[in-house]
């Protein structure tokens, strides 16, 4: 069992593709509460540390704890653990035949079991939060990047999780599209949800992160205070890194 305060952590994880080594043994945690913001080049191992995390991604060695639950272990209830687990990803992975009322009401029904009028209160309820009430009879066709993605954060939040799993989220959109999300984001962290964000948005990663954590060739090279790390970065890859994205 892991100590109470971790939502997530990662002991010793390592991952292969074929013989392509992609974690090399990371160590990472998530307190409850917290905001864990995760940066890095393409190929640095970021993303598939997050989907490691809820086992959309089968982990070669290492132990995943979410909530003390050893998710490797065979004998855990893998979709219960899951279900406390919100994921957006870069792409939306909206149903395009249902509507956004229906998007968020499918998972809902299915998995956690509830009638139709509960699971229709509770998909107004986070359209609502994500600014998005009076959409909910559109088609995922008819809704901008932006719209779409607020939609799979409310559809996500409709299954109340424990913890908020992002996955470079505002990566497919268009630059005026992004702000949007974000700010959506930045309510859930108002909220006091645990996150876990991969993202490309440092300005972002420094206002509302509680820790930065900086990956290349699938190590953790630097992590501490957002602001401290952006600000005066202590190793020099991540000094390399910053000093070409900020």
């Amino acid at each position: 069992m892991t100590n109470s305060s971790a939502a997530i952590e990662v002991r010793n994880l390592h991952k292969y593709f074929g013989k392509n080594e992609v974690l090399k043994g990371v160590d990472f945690r998530v307190d409850v509460g917290q905001v864990v913001c995760v940066i890095g080049p393409s190929g640095s191992g970021k993303s598939t540390l997050l989907r490691c995390v809820n086992r959309l991604e089968e982990p070669t060695s290492g132990e995943i704890l979410v909530e003390g639950i050893d998710i490797c272990d065979p004998e855990t209830d893998l979709d219960l653990v899951r279900s406390r687990i919100g994921m957006v990803f870069q792409q939306f992975n909206l149903f395009p035949h249902l509507t956004v009322l229906e998007n968020l009401t499918v998972a809902q029904r299915k998995v956690r079991r509830r009638g139709k009028a509960e699971s229709v209160d509770v998909a107004r309820r986070n359209l609502a939060k994500v600014g998005l009430a009076e959409k909910e009879s559109a088609y995922p066709a008819h809704l901008s990047g932006g719209q779409q993605q607020r939609v799979a954060i409310a559809r996500a939040l409709s299954m109340d999780p424990d913890m908020m799993l992002f996955d470079e989220p505002t990566s497919a959109l268009d630059p005026e599209l992004v702000g949007d999300v974000l700010d959506v984001m930045r309510a859930l962290v108002d909220d006091g949800m645990t996150m876990m964000v991969v993202t490309h948005e440092m300005g972002f990663a420094g206002e509302v992160g509680d820790k930065l954590v900086f990956m290349d060739g699938g190590v953790i090279v630097e992590e501490g205070n957002p602001r401290e790390v952006l600000g005066d970065p202590q190793h020099e890859r991540t000094q390399r890194f910053l000093s070409k994205v900020l």
